[in-house]
Protein backbone atom coordinates (compact mmCIF):
# COMPACT_ATOMS: atom_id res chain seq x y z
CA UNK A 1 0.00 0.00 0.00
CA UNK A 2 1.81 3.09 -1.14
CA UNK A 3 0.00 6.10 -0.17
CA UNK A 4 -0.65 10.03 0.05
CA UNK A 5 -2.21 11.57 2.72
CA UNK A 6 -2.95 15.03 2.58
CA UNK A 7 -4.47 16.90 5.63
CA UNK A 8 -5.11 20.79 6.79
CA UNK A 9 -5.56 21.35 10.80
CA UNK A 10 -5.98 24.08 12.86
CA UNK A 11 -3.23 25.81 14.94
CA UNK A 12 -3.65 23.25 18.15
CA UNK A 13 -1.63 21.03 19.58
CA UNK A 14 -4.98 18.15 20.11
CA UNK A 15 -4.58 17.42 16.48
CA UNK A 16 -0.96 16.47 16.28
CA UNK A 17 -1.52 12.74 17.98
CA UNK A 18 -4.25 11.86 15.46
CA UNK A 19 -1.97 13.36 12.56
CA UNK A 20 0.99 11.42 13.68
CA UNK A 21 -0.66 8.06 14.36
CA UNK A 22 -2.27 7.84 10.09
CA UNK A 23 1.39 8.78 8.91
CA UNK A 24 2.52 6.08 11.46
CA UNK A 25 -0.31 3.30 10.53
CA UNK A 26 1.01 4.13 6.41
CA UNK A 27 4.63 3.45 7.35
CA UNK A 28 3.17 -0.12 9.09
CA UNK A 29 1.41 -0.67 6.16
CA UNK A 30 3.91 -0.29 4.05
CA UNK A 31 6.59 -2.32 5.80
CA UNK A 32 9.44 0.59 7.42
CA UNK A 33 11.17 -1.06 10.23
CA UNK A 34 9.86 -1.53 13.76
CA UNK A 35 12.91 1.44 15.46
CA UNK A 36 11.69 3.74 12.23
CA UNK A 37 7.61 3.74 13.16
CA UNK A 38 8.23 4.04 17.24
CA UNK A 39 10.82 6.51 17.21
CA UNK A 40 12.15 8.71 14.17
CA UNK A 41 8.56 8.87 12.25
CA UNK A 42 6.67 9.96 15.40
CA UNK A 43 9.57 11.90 17.15
CA UNK A 44 10.35 14.08 14.02
CA UNK A 45 6.53 14.80 12.92
CA UNK A 46 5.81 15.46 16.18
CA UNK A 47 8.15 18.01 16.33
CA UNK A 48 7.16 19.22 12.73
CA UNK A 49 3.90 19.42 13.76
CA UNK A 50 4.56 21.49 17.23
CA UNK A 51 6.96 24.13 15.37
CA UNK A 52 4.36 24.43 12.77
CA UNK A 53 1.87 25.69 15.25
CA UNK A 54 3.69 27.24 18.12
CA UNK A 55 6.30 29.13 15.66
CA UNK A 56 4.78 29.50 12.54
CA UNK A 57 1.70 30.44 13.27
CA UNK A 58 1.89 32.00 16.74
CA UNK A 59 -0.93 29.61 18.35
CA UNK A 60 -3.37 31.25 16.05
CA UNK A 61 -6.03 28.71 16.09
CA UNK A 62 -7.75 30.61 13.09
CA UNK A 63 -4.57 29.72 11.52
CA UNK A 64 -4.40 26.41 9.68
CA UNK A 65 -1.21 23.99 9.48
CA UNK A 66 -1.36 21.67 5.72
CA UNK A 67 0.43 18.25 6.12
CA UNK A 68 1.32 16.26 2.92
CA UNK A 69 3.00 13.20 3.25
CA UNK A 70 3.49 10.74 0.92
CA UNK A 71 4.75 7.09 1.76
CA UNK A 72 6.01 3.78 0.27
CA UNK A 73 8.34 1.04 0.86
CA UNK A 74 11.22 3.01 0.37
CA UNK A 75 10.53 6.42 2.30
CA UNK A 76 8.26 9.14 3.94
CA UNK A 77 8.72 12.34 2.63
CA UNK A 78 6.44 14.54 5.44
CA UNK A 79 6.07 18.43 4.44
CA UNK A 80 4.13 20.63 6.99
CA UNK A 81 3.25 23.99 6.13
CA UNK A 82 2.74 27.06 8.29
CA UNK A 83 0.94 30.66 7.43
CA UNK A 84 4.36 32.04 9.46
CA UNK A 85 7.26 34.05 7.92
CA UNK A 86 9.88 31.12 7.85
CA UNK A 87 13.23 31.03 10.18
CA UNK A 88 17.22 30.31 9.31
CA UNK A 89 17.14 26.70 9.37
CA UNK A 90 20.94 26.73 9.91
CA UNK A 91 20.84 28.85 12.88
CA UNK A 92 18.02 26.86 13.82
CA UNK A 93 20.15 23.59 13.69
CA UNK A 94 22.65 24.85 16.53
CA UNK A 95 23.23 21.99 18.95
CA UNK A 96 21.05 22.76 21.68
CA UNK A 97 22.88 20.84 24.35
CA UNK A 98 26.06 23.37 24.13
CA UNK A 99 26.88 25.11 27.44
CA UNK A 100 25.88 28.49 25.82
CA UNK A 101 22.06 27.10 24.28
CA UNK A 102 21.00 24.48 27.34
CA UNK A 103 18.53 27.06 29.06
CA UNK A 104 16.94 28.30 25.86
CA UNK A 105 13.58 27.81 25.07
CA UNK A 106 13.79 26.61 21.67
CA UNK A 107 16.25 24.37 19.39
CA UNK A 108 15.14 21.25 20.64
CA UNK A 109 12.26 20.59 17.76
CA UNK A 110 14.29 21.04 14.97
CA UNK A 111 17.65 19.32 16.47
CA UNK A 112 15.25 16.11 16.93
CA UNK A 113 13.84 16.48 13.08
CA UNK A 114 17.59 16.65 11.85
CA UNK A 115 18.39 13.80 14.02
CA UNK A 116 15.85 11.14 13.19
CA UNK A 117 15.22 11.73 9.50
CA UNK A 118 17.15 11.61 6.83
CA UNK A 119 16.82 15.05 5.73
CA UNK A 120 15.15 18.18 6.88
CA UNK A 121 14.65 21.16 4.02
CA UNK A 122 12.59 24.56 4.34
CA UNK A 123 11.36 26.68 2.12
CA UNK A 124 8.83 29.08 1.20
CA UNK A 125 5.29 27.87 -0.60
CA UNK A 126 5.14 29.56 -3.39
CA UNK A 127 1.82 28.79 -4.04
CA UNK A 128 -0.26 29.36 -1.13
CA UNK A 129 2.32 31.32 1.52
CA UNK A 130 4.03 30.09 4.11
CA UNK A 131 6.46 27.86 5.19
CA UNK A 132 7.54 24.30 4.61
CA UNK A 133 9.30 21.88 6.33
CA UNK A 134 9.91 18.95 4.88
CA UNK A 135 11.49 15.95 6.42
CA UNK A 136 12.57 12.35 4.32
CA UNK A 137 13.12 8.82 6.27
CA UNK A 138 14.63 6.47 4.10
CA UNK A 139 13.83 2.75 5.31
CA UNK A 140 17.57 1.35 3.83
Amino acid sequence: MDGALERSIPSDVQYIEGIVAEIVAHCTAVGFPPRLIARNVPVAVTEALVNAIRYGNADDSAKVVRIRARIDRHSLVVEVADEGEGFDLQLALRDPTTPERIEAEDGRGLFLMHAFTDRVEQFRDGDAGGNVVRLTVHCA
